[in-house]
C-alpha cells in the first residue's frame, strides 16, 4: 500500500510540473505577443482599480452605516490605537453595553480596559461614528447654553438699566414732589388772596352779589371746557341716575359761593373770614344730627377758643352788620353740610367715569352754575344786572372789567390748585395750612382796604383762628 500511494504522488507531481511547465511556457509566447500583453494589461489595471473602489466603497458604507455582525475578527492588542472616546467602561463588574455593540458583555477581570477578543473593526467604527455623534451634540448644546447664557447676561444688563433709570426717575420725581407741595401752597395762597381783593373791587364797582357770584362760577367754563375739548383733561361721564346723586353736593356748593360773596360784599373781608373761621362748630353739630358721629372731649374742648374768639371779634368790629354775620355762617353751612353728604352717600366713589378731584370740581360748578341762574334772576332780575353793569363799566371802564375777569379766574384757580394742594398733605399739614391762610388774607385785607381794627378784635381773631388750629389737630388724634 505504501509503494502504490507513493507510486500516485509522484505520477501526480509529474503531472502538476507537466502542467506548470507547459502554461508557463504558453503565456511566456503570449506575453511575447503585443496583441496579448496590451489587453492583459489594462483588464489588470482595471481589475486593480476595481478593488480599490471596492475597498473604498465598503469601508465608507460600513463606517456609515455599521453592521452588528462582524466578517473578520482581529486581536486585541492590535486595537489599542482605535478611538473609543465616549465608550469608556466602569471598573466593576456590572454589565456594561459597549458603544457601538448591541450586546450586553462583562468587562474583562484584569481591568485594562480593552473590550473582549470578539470584538470586531466594524464595532469600533461604529463606536467612532457614534463619539462623533455625541461630541457634535455635545458642542451644539454647548453652544446653545453659551447663546442662552449671552441673552441672559444682555437680558438682566438691560433689566439692570431699566431698574436703575426707573430709579433716576423715582428719585426725580421724588425731588419734584417736593418742590410742587410748597409750590401748590404758595399758588393757593396767592390765587385766594387775589381773589378776595378783586372780588372786594369788583363788588364796590358793580353792588350785585348774586350776579358776581354767577359770573364768577361761570367763568370756570371758560377753563375746564377747551381742557376737555383738547384732550388735555378726560372728559368725565355720568348718567342721570348718578348727576341726581350729585345734585345736592353741587347745592352746598352754591350756597359756599354765594354765601361768602354776600358777606364780603355787606362787611369787611376780614370781619368775614373770622366769622368763617368759625365752620368746625357747623361742622360737628351737622355730623352729630345726621350721622351719629360724637368725638372725643378734647375735640369739643377746642371749639370753645373758636366761638369765643368769633363772638369777641364780632362784638369789637366797627363795621359790624348782621348780614355779613349770617351770610358767613350760610357759608358755612354750605360748606359743612357738602362734607357731611359727601362723607355719607358718596363715600364709596364710584360716581362716573373719569372723576377725579379736578373733574368733580368741574361737574359740581357746570351743575351749580345751572341752579344758580334762575335764583340769582329771581333775585336782582337780569334787567337790574345789566343796567348796573352798565353804570360799572361807565365809571371804571375798562379796570372794572379786568376786576371782573381776575376775580373770575382766580376764584376757580384757587380752588383748583386747593385740591391739587391739599391732596398731597396729611391732615396736620392741611390744618397748619388752612389756618395760616385765613392769617394771611385777614392781615392783607386789613392792609390793602385800610379796615380800621381794635386790639379786642385782634385778639378775638387770634383766639378764634388758634382755636381752628387745635379743632384740626385733635381731631385727627382722637378721629
Amino acid at each position: 500500500c505504501v509503494r502504490s500511494h507513493l507510486a500516485q504522488a509522484a505520477w501526480l507531481n509529474f503531472f502538476f510540473k507537466r502542467t506548470a511547465s507547459d502554461r508557463s511556457a504558453s503565456r511566456a509566447s503570449d506575453m511575447q505577443n503585443p496583441s496579448v500583453r496590451r489587453p492583459l494589461r489594462g483588464a489588470i489595471l482595471l481589475a486593480g482599480a476595481c478593488l480599490v473602489s471596492l475597498r473604498l466603497a465598503t469601508d465608507t458604507l460600513s463606517f456609515a452605516f455599521p453592521s452588528p455582525h462582524a466578517a473578520h475578527h482581529t486581536d486585541t492588542k492590535s486595537l489599542r490605537g482605535v478611538s473609543l472616546a465616549g465608550a469608556a467602561v466602569a471598573a466593576s463588574s456590572e454589565p456594561t453595553l459597549y458603544v457601538g455593540s448591541i450586546r450586553q458583555q462583562h468587562k474583562l477581570g484584569d481591568g485594562n480596559g480593552e473590550p473582549p477578543m470578539g470584538a470586531s473593526r466594524q464595532e469600533f467604527r461604529m463606536a467612532d461614528g457614534i463619539s462623533l455623534a455625541l461630541a457634535a451634540a455635545g458642542a451644539a448644546t454647548a453652544m446653545r447654553a453659551a447663546s442662552e447664557a449671552a441673552a441672559e447676561g444682555e437680558e438682566k444688563e438691560e433689566t439692570d438699566s431699566v431698574a436703575k433709570a426707573e430709579g433716576e426717575k423715582k428719585e426725580e420725581t421724588d425731588s419734584m414732589a417736593k418742590f410742587k407741595v410748597p409750590l401748590y401752597i404758595g399758588l393757593w395762597y396767592l390765587f385766594n388772596i387775589g381773589y378776595n381783593i378783586y372780588n372786594k373791587k369788583s363788588l364796590i364797582t358793580y353792588p350785585y352779589p348774586w350776579a358776581c357770584a354767577l359770573w364768577q362760577m361761570s367763568f370756570g367754563w371758560c377753563i375746564f371746557v377747551p381742557l376737555w375739548l383738547f384732550g388735555i383733561r378726560k372728559v368725565p361721564k355720568l348718567t342721570v341716575q348718578e348727576a341726581i346723586t350729585l345734585s345736592p353736593s353741587a347745592f352746598g356748593h352754591l350756597a359756599t359761593h354765594v354765601g361768602a360773596v354776600i358777606a364780603f360784599f355787606a362787611g369787611a373781608v376780614s370781619f368775614g373770614h373770622i366769622v368763617k373761621a368759625s365752620e368746625p362748630v357747623v361742622s360737628s353739630l351737622l355730623n352729630f344730627l345726621f350721622m351719629g358721629e360724637t368725638l372725643a372731649w378734647p375735640v369739643y374742648a377746642s371749639l370753645l377758643p373758636i366761638i369765643g374768639g368769633v363772638g369777641l371779634a364780632s362784638a369789637s368790629e366797627m363795621s359790624f352788620n348782621w348780614l355779613c354775620f349770617g351770610a358767613a355762617m350760610g357759608s358755612n353751612l354750605g360748606s359743612a353740610s357738602r362734607a357731611v353728604y359727601s362723607k355719607k352717600v358718596m363715600a364709596s366713589g364710584n360716581i362716573g367715569k373719569n372723576m377725579d378731584s379736578s373733574n368733580i370740581y368741574a361737574v359740581l360748578t357746570i351743575m351749580a352754575t345751572f341752579m344758580l341762574i334762575p335764583i340769582s334772576f329771581a333775585i336782582e332780575g337780569p334787567s337790574a344786572m345789566l343796567k348796573g353793569f352798565h353804570a360799572a363799566h361807565a365809571k371804571g371802564g375798562a379796570k372794572f372789567l379786568w376786576h371782573m375777569i381776575y376775580s373770575g379766574f382766580f376764584y376757580y384757580a384757587y380752588n383748583e390748585v386747593a385740591f391739587l394742594a391739599l391732596g398731597k398733605l396729611d391732615p396736620v399739614s392741611h390744618a397748619v395750612s388752612n389756618t395760616m391762610k385765613r392769617v394771611v388774607i385777614i392781615i392783607t385785607a386789613i392792609i390793602v382796604f385800610g379796615t380800621p381794627v381794635t386790639p379786642l378784635g385782634v385778639a378775638g381773631s387770634s383766639i378764634a383762628i388758634l382755636g381752628t388750629l387745635l379743632y384740626s389737630l385733635a381731631k385727627n388724634k382722637f378721629k
